[in-house]
């Protein structure tokens, strides 16, 4: 049996979806806070929440294999993910995949921290996990679009920094390929984009999809904080997202591998066609 835990999120929406391609639907269980929420994926629920213990060695019951979709909660991680890691180590979970982030070990974004220390609870468990290391989705700088068009400039702070991103499909089709295969125990997967673009590319496509001039406006990391909280941005997102745009200057977003797409099978999602879409 499988568990997918924040099964009622974005990614784990559709990680569930994927894996129902291959599996059993009886041989997969979404685990959500609110089992209510996660009625429509076709599958059992359970509830289980990282603050509650309990809760989730309850939820784990049975399960050979185990997705660790990271805590949204950024600041409270470690100590929610330690909580799943333990529940998993007395359910007898035989397997855990963990979304962790691109280059994790070394990687400048400041979101690295918790992903790190939980990398170090894995290892420490002795229960056998894989590293899922997730870049950037694209559907993240999808989000800023339509303001960009409508003010005819893209803000951010990532300089010339490369991107590496994908589809948050073409990772959670990545995760489901694990948790369906063998082998993967002890392995780390560092998976992003098949291509890399700067946010100049980014904003080149915007114009070029909308028909409207949109140009790359690049800030100080700071000015770019508070032109994002000034947009109406609560302050620790702001600075998250400003510290993820210095860190991508700093090469932190850009991975050269390939791994996402030999997961898969097939080429990842390519940012100008995910732009294009979004404006059909």
């Amino acid at each position: 049996m499988i568990v997918v835990t924040g099964a009622t999120g974005q990614l784990g929406r559709l990680v569930v979806s994927e894996l129902l391609k291959t599996v059993p639907a009886a041989e997969v269980v979404a685990l959500a806070r609110d089992p209510h929420k996660a009625a429509d994926l076709g599958v059992a629920a359970r509830q289980g929440d990282y603050a509650d213990p309990a809760s989730l060695e309850a939820a784990f019951a049975g399960a050979d294999k185990l997705l660790l979709i990271s805590s949204s909660e950024v600041g409270q991680r470690v100590a929610q993910h330690r909580n799943a890691i333990a529940a998993a180590k007395r359910a007898g979970v035989k397997l855990i995949a963990y979304t962790s982030i691109l280059h994790a070990d070394s990687t400048p974004l400041g979101l690295g921290a918790e992903h790190r220390a939980t990398e170090a609870l894995l290892r420490d468990s002795g229960v056998p996990h894989v590293l899922l290391r997730n870049g950037w989705y694209t559907e993240n700088y999808l989000a800023s679009a339509p303001a960009a068009v409508a003010h005819g400039a893209l803000l951010g702070a990532a300089r010339d920094g490369r991107i590496s991103s994908a589809a948050r499909a073409d990772y959670a089709a990545a995760a489901a390929a694990v948790l369906t295969g063998e082998g993967h125990a002890g392995r780390v997967y560092e998976l992003a984009g098949d291509g890399s673009y700067t946010l100049a590319d980014f904003a080149a496509e915007l114009a070029r999809a909308s028909g409207k001039p949109v140009a790359y406006r690049d800030l100080p990391e700071a000015e770019f904080r508070a032109a994002l909280e000034a947009a109406g941005l609560p302050a620790p997102i702001a600075a998250l997202l400003a510290d993820s745009d210095a860190g991508a200057a700093k090469g932190g977003l850009f991975d050269d591998g390939g791994a996402l797409g030999r997961l898969i099978g097939r080429p990842t999602a390519p940012m100008a066609k995910m732009v294009a879409a979004a404006f059909a």
